[in-house]
């Protein structure tokens, strides 16, 4: 990690990494261009509409949650450099490998001040918290729902396992090793109670929004609405997150995410209808880290004191 990040202190690698993460964001969009076209000739566009705008407030409740955890740590940024530091470093888990979003957002808070391994440290804390979030909507939501999902018995370990990695002492001893592992220097600051719940908050909100708009998918193809729907949306695309960021080696997760989504929606829809929810899903959240990049980077910025505030 101290070797990468010193290779992208050089503004010409910088450039090229921003630039090599959006094409790759981007191909990820065209490969699919051809099954995207037949799914939006099913489904209804107002829905279709409506889970984008869904996917765009998941996204930006996911960058909140970090914020907290950041001020937490000691490094509280403004709304417009808190999403510039998270959403544009986003674009980079969409390259092979999992660590360039650390790699990007690291050097983007940089430069604003923040130590790069503070950046690093907020962001392994918040994504751990965004698990456990995860974690405990699938365990209250899977269990006894329609499909082969419901039947796995180590979905009732999730529970326990959410429940501790969000406790402080847990948090601060999970990024001390981290920071180790690293090679980072260790971080002063500890994450507080107060620091911690506003971040599982904003999480919680991000699953329900992204949970939605499967629900959304789904129901503009044709499925039926009702609480089977509702818990095999919410809960299999936290399930389908989770498998996704295990496999750390698959760029942002793509393949074994979709199986797992298809899995869990396969009870109430039918195989075509399936493949156009997984296939716009990841679409749309596509788009949505690239639209919420962009936003972030034309947002005026505000004066020195507001920045501060």
């Amino acid at each position: 990690m101290t070797l990468v990040l010193d290779l992208l202190r050089s503004r010409w690698a910088r450039r090229f990494f921003v630039v090599a993460a959006v094409a790759a964001a981007v191909v990820a969009v065209v490969l699919e261009r051809d099954a995207v076209g037949e799914a939006l000739a099913r489904a209804s566009w107002p829905l279709v509409l409506l889970a984008a705008v869904l996917s765009l407030v998941n996204v930006v409740l996911a960058a909140l949650s970090w914020r907290s955890v950041s001020a937490g740590l000691g490094a509280p940024l403004g709304v417009r450099d808190a999403g510039v530091v998270y959403l544009v470093g986003q674009v980079g888990k969409y390259l092979p490998g999992g660590v360039w979003n650390l790699v990007a957002s690291a050097e983007l808070g940089s430069d604003r001040g923040v130590a790069r391994r503070r950046t690093v440290g907020s962001l392994l804390v918040a994504v751990l918290l965004s698990a456990a979030m995860g974690g405990l909507l699938v365990v209250l939501t899977l269990p006894g729902a329609p499909g082969p999902l419901q039947d796995l018995p180590w979905l009732v370990l999730l529970a326990p396992l959410a429940l501790l990695a969000v406790l402080p002492a847990v948090l601060d001893r999970v990024l001390a090793t981290l920071l180790r592992l690293t090679r980072q220097a260790p971080v002063e600051e500890r994450t507080g109670a107060a620091a911690t719940a506003a971040a599982c908050g904003w999480s919680l909100l991000s699953w329900l929004a992204v949970g939605l708009q499967v629900l959304v998918l789904a129901l503009s193809v044709g499925a039926e609405p009702g609480p089977a729907l509702l818990r095999v949306s919410v809960g299999g695309y936290a399930l389908a997150w989770i498998v996704g960021f295990v496999l750390v080696f698959l760029p942002a997760g793509v393949g074994a995410r979709e199986a797992v989504l298809a899995l869990a929606l396969a009870p109430v829809l039918d195989t075509g209808a399936v493949l156009v929810v997984v296939l716009l899903s990841r679409v749309l959240v596509t788009l949505a880290d690239l639209a919420a990049a962009g936003l972030a980077l034309l947002v005026p910025q505000g004066s020195r004191r507001s920045r501060r505030r």
